[in-house]
């Protein structure tokens, strides 16, 4: 049998020749690989997405290429694992292979092909694949690829490193190039001349030589955890990042990154010849012992971006949730069964919790043409008495808002609210690191115990709260950060409780300046009736009985039966089946805290409503009747809240809002109509208090009655001296005698008491006065 050969035939792919040298050790099929990928991988017919990337960054004299590792996965599946397994390795093959390609594809740029010559084109890698935490990082993921999530703190400045390094010896001219390592790595330098001669150098007579070595561009970034993936209890975990060449000033401090690198480590103590000292602990018979295995770990960056949307954590939704979001939006009653899954847990204050839900929905951010930006976020202040609910509503925003940071107003100060400047341990330089605004940007800072703030950290807090940024001017460092969050605040007043016998002023110790920044402002008073007293009794006894059916079902609404109790919304039971059948209530009619989490950020990202002319009419038409009201009430003292033009951009905030429970992009007058009345009900009614908050014992105490109990206070002070006491029957009996009335007495030793200006002595018989 006679065998033919057939003819042979081929293409030029276009991938040039290799040279001989190239074939060791693989490195030429390694590179082909990387060649045919960046010039044969398409998306399309036709369409081959870093072919055309390099020619437009060439052109443009950009010095990077970001390359996706999944579609290095489609493409070649083992190459992907050998990035995965020797990023290091192998990102500096892909930029060689770059270099390649550039001189392949023949463009007309001789000087850039000369720069790419000397300092290769960086590869940005970015990826999908699951995120480590932070905190999960361990030694067995070393000097492999890793994808971490994170909000960066500090940046520190750019500082020039050293890549290639050229020393000469001092004696006898000899030169050598040295490689220093990568990221925190440094070089080494010889302490004996390599030149063989007949005498030999002495020792360290090497010097570098700067102008022959090679620089590149080195930052250094702090990234910790996301506020909202911190377990409880637990301190954030930070981790340092490595940005070289092209990735620095990307990030700044509050921004909320996807990170892909190396996970590396370094030694964290050097000595004055660049060594690294070995750390030593105590061991149990408290002498020290060396540990020189110790480092610290860092990620080498690779490729960053930020969140797609930083005004949310969700930045992609299904087309089913979507569709579901878009239906429920529709209903009637949507805006009554948002505001009744606020905090069901809760009985009563139906209007903070309106307010609060405006507040995660925020208005419309607006830039205007000369780059004036006005904010469109809510701040919301609770002034009221003690245990009246103010930090659990607190709480219930954190867990809904997107972003959100929690803090206290007495352990926090002016730097850790805003942003401070710290000063570098290892190269004394100082760089910024962001505070709780900073960190929130984009969402919600819940401070609780505003009331215990010192007056300069309150004051520091003005720009963020109305132009929402913090400008910073320190140790040399002038810039400005984005803090363009809604503040949700809780307070008391001055006296721990409001007191009766004084005016809101006199109770409040907030300047105007603060109070003015914030759109609305409650007085939650703890009103004393039977009625709502066994109410509110028999919803925490309900609450405490049912302790199986207190479980938080998707972390924060309550089962049906509590949540029956707690209901302070009418919902019509047409409604709530409609909404049921969208799947997004529960079986007790309520929004559960996931989805009601990701509506809220649906809404925020697709909605940005603006005032039909009928809601702008009427909001224009209350506002000079407001301010004509305030003018006509000026003679009977100062109001407590300020009414300026900050109180109707407030207004239109607040019905921009109530068209994004909507998802509508036009205000309607109905929107506007609600918004004046919470408007009212809140910062009108805190603004209309007059001698005395609504709401005592029994209702409002009389003007008349007012002046008999404060002329009974003044009795009681004249008949007791300082450190004396008195039986509490002959102190009513010498008082009734000066007219004053049994009711009055009791009532001014009341507040007297509440004041600690009276204290009770022999089993509650005797009053002595304190002060």
């Amino acid at each position: 049998m006679e065998w033919h050969a057939a003819p042979v035939y081929y293409t030029d792919q276009g991938l040039g020749e290799v040279a001989s040298g190239e074939r060791e050790a693989g490195v030429s099929l390694h590179e082909r690989r990387i060649i045919e990928f960046l010039l044969q991988f398409r998306q399309a017919p036709n369409v081959f997405p870093y072919r055309d990337q390099l020619v437009r960054h060439v052109h443009a004299r950009k010095r990077w290429l970001e390359v996706s590792l999944e579609d290095i996965q489609a493409f070649d599946e083992e190459l992907a694992g050998f990035i995965r397994r020797s990023p290091n390795e192998w990102v500096e093959r892909i930029e060689q292979a770059v270099g390649r390609v550039i001189r392949r594809l023949r463009l007309p740029l001789e000087e850039f092909d000369a720069a790419v010559a000397a300092a290769p084109v960086q590869v940005l890698l970015h990826s999908q694949e699951n995120a480590f935490p932070i905190r999960e990082l361990q030694s067995d993921q070393l000097d492999r690829l890793v994808r971490v999530n994170g909000i960066v703190i500090s940046a520190s400045k750019v500082r020039a490193k050293a890549n290639t390094v050229r020393l000469r010896c001092q004696h006898c001219d000899y030169r050598k190039t040295v490689l220093a390592s990568l990221g925190f790595g440094g070089f080494q330098v010889p302490r004996q001349c390599d030149r063989a001669a007949e005498m030999r150098c002495p020792l360290d007579s090497y010097e570098v030589i700067p102008q022959e070595s090679v620089f590149v561009d080195h930052q250094t970034v702090k990234l910790q955890e996301l506020p909202e993936s911190v377990p409880t209890g637990e301190v954030p975990r930070s981790l340092l990042m490595v940005l070289e060449r092209n990735l620095i000033d990307r990030v700044a401090p509050g921004e909320r990154v996807s990170v892909v690198g190396v996970f590396s480590t370094y030694a964290s103590h050097r000595d004055r010849s660049n060594r690294a000292v070995a750390a030593t602990i105590a061991n149990a018979s408290g002498r020290s012992e060396l540990v020189a295995a110790v480092r610290t770990p860092y990620v080498r960056v690779l490729g960053l971006h930020a969140t797609e949307d930083r005004r949310d954590r969700h930045p992609s939704f299904t087309p089913e949730e979507e569709e579901a979001m878009r239906r429920f939006s529709r209903q009637p009653d949507v805006y009554h069964i948002l505001a009744a899954s606020i905090a069901p847990e809760i009985w009563g204050l139906s209007d903070p919790k309106r307010a609060v839900l405006c507040q995660l929905f925020g208005g419309a951010r607006k830039s205007l043409p000369d780059g004036m930006k006005i904010r469109g976020d809510i701040n919301v202040l609770l002034l009221g008495d003690p245990s009246t609910a103010k930090s659990q509503l607190l709480k219930f925003a954190e867990r809904v808002a997107p972003i959100s940071v929690y803090t206290s107003g007495k352990g926090s100060s002016a730097a850790g609210l805003t942003a401070s400047v710290i000063r570098d341990a290892t190269h004394g330089e100082f760089h910024l690191e962001g505070g709780a605004m900073v960190l929130a940007d984009g969402g919600i800072v819940c401070i609780d115990e505003f009331d215990k703030m010192r007056l300069a950290d309150r004051v520091a807090i003005h720009e963020a709260m109305e132009q929402q940024t913090i400008s910073i001017a320190k140790a040399g460092i002038t810039t400005v950060l984005n803090s363009r969050t809604a503040v949700l605040a809780a307070a008391n007043p001055l006296f721990g409780s409001f007191d009766d016998s004084r005016t809101v002023v006199d109770q409040m110790e907030f300047a105007s300046t603060i109070l003015s920044r914030f759109d609305l402002i409650f007085l939650v008073r703890d009103v004393r009736n039977d009625e709502r007293d066994r109410t509110i009794a028999r919803h925490v006894l309900a609450l405490h009985q049912r302790g199986h059916g207190l479980r938080l079902q998707s972390g924060g609404v309550v089962t049906a039966d509590s949540a029956s109790d707690s209901d302070m919304f009418s919902l019509s039971p047409a409604a709530m089946d409609t909404a049921a059948a969208h799947q997004m209530i529960n079986a007790a009619g309520l929004v559960p805290i996931d989805k009601l989490r990701r509506y809220v950020a649906y809404a925020r990202r697709q909605c940005t409503p603006r005032l039909s002319s009928e809601a702008a009419d009427l909001l224009r038409t209350a506002y000079v009747a407001v301010r004509q009201e305030l003018r006509d009430r000026s003679a009977d003292g100062p109001s407590p809240v300020p009414i300026a033009v900050r109180q109707l951009e407030s207004l239109i905030r607040l019905t921009e809002a109530l068209a994004k429970m909507r998802l509508s992009d036009m205000a309607t007058i109905s929107d506007a109509e609600e918004a004046l009345r919470l408007f009212r009900v809140a910062t009108m009614a805190a603004a209309h208090a007059g001698a005395l908050p609504p709401g005592t014992f029994e209702g409002s105490l009389s003007g008349e009655f007012l002046i008999e109990v404060q002329a009974a206070e003044a009795a009681i002070r004249r008949r007791l001296a300082i450190g004396s006491g008195l039986a509490h029957s002959r102190l009513v009996h010498e008082l009734r005698q000066q007219n004053l009335s049994p009711a009055a007495v009791h009532r001014a030793v009341q507040i007297m008491l509440g004041r600690q200006e009276l204290e009770w002595r022999r089993q509650r018989t005797t009053l002595c006065r304190l002060r």
